[in-house]
């Protein structure tokens, strides 16, 4: 964003400013096969209904130890998704995954057998697995203990780093989410992979100061609504706010575009 764009939008509030703009697609769903509240038809349909040309469905991979997403019901869902893209022929659907980082190689929680059945890779840390170090990232997490621990952070940023740099991944998911991480070597990584850094709705990473990080390295960013009802699909207005106060140029942004041009192509 220029300096006259920020002097002509001065008083208004970045969230009011988000709402010049409209998201395109949303990679970043969950359903009933993992932890989300919906059906994948009540996901499509609400993208329908908001105008996206794109959803993905990207539900926890199978290593999650209590809504891990089963691998026995792809071709389920792969059907599904051919049914729905006749009912909804607007909206393209992907099958994706939001598969967790480990500590152990393959430093995924799927296999290259697993990877080969889905459309798009998303990647992130969660908490619920083995191998991942979630005791003391969830410690540091809710009571601040370790919060300092130097070799927490390397052993979480080198944790990223291996996901990102053995695997092909598309986005990774709410980088800086759940423990210290380094996001300067993170952003690094992204930036040598391609791979896109999310700005997540339902959590607060990247935060204002880690896109500031971020945005200083070779990535482009991507709003991902994280959504586990399907009203909250398409959802990106306070992911956006976040990339407009850090100073972000929304061009860097892959599934956002000012409302003006939707118009002009009418």
């Amino acid at each position: 964003m220029d300096k006259m764009d920020r002097k002509e939008n001065s008083s208004r509030s970045w969230l009011q400013m988000a709402e010049d703009y409209r998201m395109v697609y949303d990679y970043h769903t969950h359903t009933i096969y993992s932890h989300g509240k919906g059906t994948i038809e009540d996901n499509v349909r609400a993208a329908h209904e908001k105008g996206l040309s794109a959803i993905a469905i990207t539900d926890h991979g199978p290593g999650h130890l209590t809504y891990g997403f089963d691998m026995k019901k792809v071709e389920e869902i792969r059907n599904e998704i051919r049914r729905l893209e006749t009912v909804y022929p607007d909206v393209k659907v992907l099958l994706g995954i939001e598969a967790n980082t480990k500590r152990r190689e393959p430093y995924l929680d799927l296999t290259d057998e697993d990877k080969a059945q889905f459309d798009i890779i998303l990647a992130g840390y969660h908490f619920g697995l083995t191998g991942a170090g979630c005791v003391p990232n969830w410690i540091s997490s809710h009571t601040g203990l370790f919060r300092g621990d130097s070799t927490l952070k390397v052993k979480n940023t080198s944790m990223i780093l291996d996901a990102l740099y053995h695997n092909q991944i598309n986005v990774l998911t709410h980088p800086g989410d759940k423990g210290p991480f380094d996001m300067e070597d993170i952003a690094r990584a992204c930036a040598d992979t391609g791979t896109l850094m999310e700005i997540n709705m339902k959590h607060q990473h990247l935060t204002v100061e880690e896109i500031r990080i971020a945005a200083e390295y070779d990535v482009k960013f991507i709003i991902g609504s994280d959504a586990h009802v399907p009203e909250a699909v398409g959802s990106f207005e306070g992911s956006l706010a976040r990339a407009l106060e850090a100073g972000l140029d929304p061009g860097r942004i892959v599934n956002i575009e000012k409302k003006q041009k939707q118009e002009d192509h009418r």
